[in-house]
């Protein structure tokens, strides 16, 4: 495991594409294999629970979306920390960096601890408002309710690894994530099937392994930060002014994924709607697809971690230059991934549950998925560099609009779709036109403008 840096990086000579190629790539490869450690949490618990019956996994996948809301609308707490430590290690004080990415990190822990006990209390009524069966409510409860004391470290974690990202060190998270991801494996069997010394616990011992899993992590990120702040003599203890600040700024990016997470979760909704064999396939479809965004996503990492750099030193030049080859990238990368989706789409369904109704349904959402790749690299990719600019208000605003724009979509594929492997299919391809399609719109239409190149090391 790395330690922090003393002094920041050698500056990327504006005209050298070659040099801004290696630092893209040595920041978004690691960044890939940390995020696609992610899903392969969720797509282990699949696999596992999935051995329970089909209703366990429903009841997974309705837990999981509520689960993923209640820590990924806080991921301002990563990406927004990886922006304001970019820029001021583009600036040259690394010490501000440092403790910048500490006050993140303590408003990680409050957040966390107030999620984790309103969790607990609100699991029932909130998986009552997605209207499931009786069975699978019981399980997606279950499930949530063992989870909940691992969300203080999620958010630690997310903290710790944006303001790793920032000083531009992805390579750290990869290997804690690695780690992770098997260690969350082997738990999750151990505990949920009763292997060996451990009880059986059914679906909450997936629950309970992967909120174990997650403090180990955030313990083996959160020291390598620890000692780099030490190191720079950055202080350790909670500024109150800093915590109070790192939110007011988080603000607009907590906004911006609130609506990004209602979109989902009006997806998932709908889902349910399409009985348990369509929620079941949805869980897949969608745990599949959050891989995939995630591995385009890496990309959009390197775009924050290098805008926020290049903006802090006053290099607009370079950061237009980063965006445009990123941008190539995200759709070269997208359409690879489809590709691979199309030819493999028709084994994944035995991989996790025996039900042919569920593999039907997947077989056409899936389809719609991978279509969709090549739009959503473009999408990810610009999402990251205005990110990495620190343009949170306008992500904010756009990101209402464009769950407006899905909605009336979403609605109507409950209302009129069929049931099932039809209406599971009408779903995703609405979710592709009247949400990711509308993304890229924004997204484009702001990155052609100068608004968002905002220079110094911290934008006002």
């Amino acid at each position: 495991m790395t330690e922090v840096a003393d002094e920041p990086p050698a500056t990327r000579p504006a005209t050298a594409r070659d040099q801004l190629s290696r630092e893209v790539l040595g920041l978004a490869l690691p960044a890939l294999g940390a995020l696609i450690a992610e899903p392969l949490f969720l797509l282990a618990d699949s696999a596992v629970v999935g051995r329970l019956g089909t209703v366990p996994l429903a009841g997974l996948g309705l837990a999981g979306a509520v689960l993923s809301t209640a820590v990924n609308v806080f991921v301002f707490l990563a990406y927004g920390t990886t922006a304001s430590v970019a820029r001021r290690l583009g600036a040259g004080d690394l010490r501000g960096a440092l403790t910048q990415g500490l006050d993140g990190m303590w408003l990680a822990l409050v957040l966390g601890a107030v999620t984790a006990v309103v969790g607990v209390l609100v699991a029932p009524a909130v998986v009552t408002l997605f209207d499931p069966s009786a069975e699978v409510a019981e399980q997606a409860v279950t499930y949530l309710r063992a989870s909940m004391p691992g969300i203080p470290a999620m958010l630690v974690l997310l903290a710790a690894t944006g303001v790793l990202r920032g000083l531009q060190d992805t390579r750290t998270p990869l290997v804690v994530y690695t780690v992770g991801a098997a260690v969350n494996a082997l738990l999750n069997l151990m505990l949920v099937h009763g292997l060996g010394p451990a009880p059986h616990l059914g679906i909450a011992g997936s629950g309970l392994g992967t909120a174990l899993t997650q403090l180990g992590m955030a313990v083996a990120v959160g020291t390598v930060v620890i000692r780099g702040a030490r190191r720079r003599h950055a202080a350790l203890r909670p500024d109150r002014a800093g915590i109070l600040a790192s939110g007011r700024s988080g603000l607009p990016l907590l906004v911006r994924t609130l609506a990004l997470r209602a979109a989902l979760l009006l997806t998932t909704w709908v889902a349910t709607d399409q009985g348990d064999a369509a929620l079941a396939a949805h869980q897949v479809v969608f745990s599949v697809w959050t891989l995939l965004a995630l591995s385009l996503d890496a990309i959009a990492i390197a775009a924050q971690a290098l805008t926020g750099r290049a903006l802090g030193s006053g290099d607009v030049a370079g950061t237009r230059a980063a965006t445009a080859l990123m941008v190539r990238w995200g759709l070269g990368v997208g359409a690879l991934l489809g590709v691979v989706l199309l030819v493999v789409r028709g084994w994944l369904g035995p991989l996790f549950v025996d039900d042919p109704a569920v593999w039907r349904a997947m077989g056409s959402a899936l389809l719609v998925a991978a279509v969709m790749q090549p739009l959503a690299g473009y999408v990810f990719v610009l999402d990251g560099v205005l990110i990495g600019a620190g343009d949170g208000r306008y992500l904010a605003m756009a990101g209402v609009i464009q769950v407006l724009l899905y909605a009336p979509l979403a609605v109507a594929v409950a209302a009129f779709a069929p049931g099932g492997e039809v209406g599971l299919a009408w779903l995703w391809a609405s979710f592709a036109v009247g949400y990711m399609a509308a993304r890229a719109l924004f997204l484009g239409l702001r990155a052609r403008g100068t608004a968002w190149l905002v220079t110094g090391a911290v934008r006002s």
